[in-house]
């Protein structure tokens, strides 16, 4: 499996960019979007990191993906969240730090800083600066006696989190939707365990799990009806045409979604429509008709996988909620 997808996350956000706004710490040494497309055109298979899906187009497809009937994961994770958020309030406790790595749009976040108790700071983590900046000053408002410290970077490669004076009782690690998902098996155990870490001997992770279910449930959710998760897909090479001035015709590609059962993953694809070649500065990437580019991989868990995941990462389960369907879980985990 290439690196580029190993730490690849659906809920991440565009362009990891060194000009930031006041109060958004950059990341040094961020991969470019560039450096990316370029690696991943010539790997084999060809992959490019789901992460580069998300421009400002790609993030407001992303938030038309979540209302659709056929994607279940925000809406049953919602409902989940309100019976779940005042149980892990009371466990916490009063004055914790919460970090979330790929922030996004922060709704899910606000929904959790209200039922915590006199939460002590929010330190989002985001490659979209823009986005970044809108969710901290939305949160700075509703939140008033919140220090929000806002961290421009790719959670993947993140070492350290901000310090806070006077110090938090506690840090809460919050990384709900499907984006584990995201990782390939290994990668997702040493995510897990990189969040530990960064949540310290006494902190807690709020973790969203998609769970296996029917094959057409699935593949639904990744194609549906109307075709925004085939826009969402296609505009990673409107991205490249924009960005990188790349030569090629997007109307000669389709959007695949298919779900491996043997791998028990969601894969999307950039399938070519016929021989062709794009084209990027001096770089020519020759394709045949049939011919694909990952985008997306996005695993589905077992519950015995993901109990074996949470004790590999150095975790215990604290909590655990489901849906009446079984769809969906968010676990409450603490360091072991």
């Amino acid at each position: 499996m290439p690196d580029d997808l190993r730490q690849a996350t659906s809920r991440d956000r565009p362009r990891a960019t060194t000009s930031v706004g006041p109060n958004v710490a950059p990341e040094r040494g961020a991969e470019t979007f560039l450096s990316a497309v370029l690696q991943g055109l010539a790997r084999n298979p060809r992959s490019i990191s789901p992460k580069w899906f998300y421009d400002t187009r790609g993030a407001h497809l992303f938030e038309k993906i979540c209302e659709l009937d056929e994607y279940y994961v925000t809406r049953t994770e919602l409902e989940i969240f309100d019976s779940c958020l005042p149980e892990i309030a009371d466990i916490v406790g009063p004055g914790c730090v919460v970090f979330e790595p790929g922030s996004g749009e922060g709704i899910k976040t606000e929904l959790l800083l209200d039922a915590l108790d006199a939460p002590r700071g929010y330190v989002p983590i985001d490659v979209a600066e823009r986005q970044l900046q809108r969710t901290s000053e939305k949160l700075r408002s509703r939140f008033p006696n919140l220090e929000v410290r806002p961290c421009l970077a790719d959670f993947g490669r993140l070492t350290k989190l901000p310090e806070f004076t006077p110090a938090a009782s506690r840090r809460l690690a919050f990384f709900p939707g499907s984006t584990l998902g995201n990782f390939i098996p290994d990668a997702a155990t040493a995510f897990v365990r990189k969040l530990g870490d960064l949540a310290g001997d006494d902190g807690f992770l709020v973790l969203g799990v998609d769970l296996v279910k029917d094959t057409r449930i699935l593949e639904r959710a990744y194609d549906d009806k109307d075709g925004v998760t085939a826009a969402f897909n296609l505009n990673l090479l409107r991205r490249m045409q924009t960005e990188l001035g790349a030569d090629l015709d997007v109307d000669a590609w389709n959007h695949r979604a298919i779900f491996d059962a043997a791998e028990s993953r969601i894969e999307m694809h950039l399938v070519s429509a016929r021989d062709q070649t794009i084209r990027i500065g001096s770089q020519r990437f020759a394709f045949t008709a049939g011919e694909h580019i990952v985008t997306e991989y996005s695993y589905k868990y077992s519950t015995e996988r993901l109990d074996a995941l949470v004790r590999a990462a150095g975790f215990e389960v604290v909590r655990s909620w489901t849906d009446d369907r079984e769809w969906f879980r968010v676990l409450l985990l603490h360091r072991d």
